[in-house]
């Protein structure tokens, strides 16, 4: 009994190239395709991908501009310090009336206080 050969469709390359079955490529298109889909996947949320880069970004930019509010404090008090140790008039005196409450000879003090809410 002769043995049957199956008829299996090919597609064939060039001229006294191998013949490749239809399946077989169709098996590695999809084999591509797939990584070529987790390729992109992991660009777009991978560890060091798109989504992890532009919250890193976004961090960096709070971080300098944190740093940058800390700069403009640290030359305010470096001012309030140097003023301090010239013994600046104007500066000891804001301070006098704000920590001490203390006012010049002759200004008059008012205090206004609210009138309580009246509830009916």
């Amino acid at each position: 009994m002769p043995r049957r050969m199956r008829d299996e469709k090919t597609i064939c390359g060039p001229p006294g190239g191998p013949v490749v079955p239809v399946r077989r490529v169709r098996l590695l298109t999809l084999v591509l395709l797939f990584c070529a889909l987790a390729l992109v996947i992991d660009a777009v949320a991978g560890e060091r991908g798109w989504i992890a880069n532009s919250r890193d970004r976004r961090e960096i930019e709070q971080a300098e501009r944190d740093l940058a509010a800390k700069k403009r404090e640290n030359a305010e008090t470096t001012d309030y310090r140097d003023r301090l140790k010239r013994q600046d008039p104007a500066t000891i005196e804001e301070i006098a009336r704000r920590e001490h409450g203390l006012i010049r000879p002759g200004e008059k003090l008012f205090i206004i206080k609210d009138a309580p809410k009246v509830t009916k």
